[in-house]
């Protein structure tokens, strides 16, 4: 599991996606789950940190 996990939730698939759109530009994250409805609260997304590439790392 990531150590850092960063949740969004929206009323609507649209509202979801568009604000997971943007918390992984500003924060240089990666989606792990897509917008889905199965909590019953609503639209849920997930996201974490995006990983260096191994020869960024080196650098």
């Amino acid at each position: 599991m990531d150590e850092v996990v960063y949740m969004v939730r929206g009323s609507t698939r649209d509202t979801c996606q568009r604000e997971l759109d943007r918390l992984c530009a500003a924060l240089g994250a990666r989606p792990t789950t897509l917008p889905t409805a199965g909590t019953g609260r609503g639209w849920v997304a997930r996201a974490v940190p995006a990983r260096e590439a191994p020869a960024a790392r080196r650098g």
